[in-house]
């Protein structure tokens, strides 16, 4: 049995936390969490996070559907960033995409589009 890795959350109370998909390995999000959001991953291991815009908690696909079961965090070597291994539902981003990364610098649209933002978020 191992300990639980100290999180440094720093001044602001918050870490970065890349939501990865534990199977294609694909990068779906980046997202900030508190403690009390670790915590509340950890216990329902659905991922949680912390809104900056609306100061809160949130879980991910709450408002959605767009859910993520949370199959592995993982702890960067300064122990000052998150990955969480995710089985996807649906599409990671706001927008309809399946990631959040999805258009280049030069503003090409390189990602798939598997909702529609304005009947989720009515």
């Amino acid at each position: 049995m191992t300990d639980q890795v100290d999180v440094d959350f720093g001044d602001n109370g918050l870490v970065p936390a890349v939501a990865q998909d534990a199977d294609s390995k694909d990068v779906l999000m980046l997202a900030y969490v508190s403690p009390k959001a670790l915590e509340k991953t950890v216990e329902t291991g659905r991922a949680h996070y912390y809104s900056r815009s609306r100061e809160e908690l949130w879980e991910k696909g709450a408002t959605s559907g767009n859910t993520q079961s949370v199959k592995e965090v993982r702890v960067d070597c300064d122990a000052d960033t998150l990955l969480y291994l995710v089985e996807q539902e649906g599409g990671a981003c706001h927008t309809g995409h399946e990631s959040c990364f999805y258009r280049t610098i030069d503003g090409e649209t390189v990602g798939t589009k598997v909702f529609d933002p304005d009947a989720v978020y009515e």
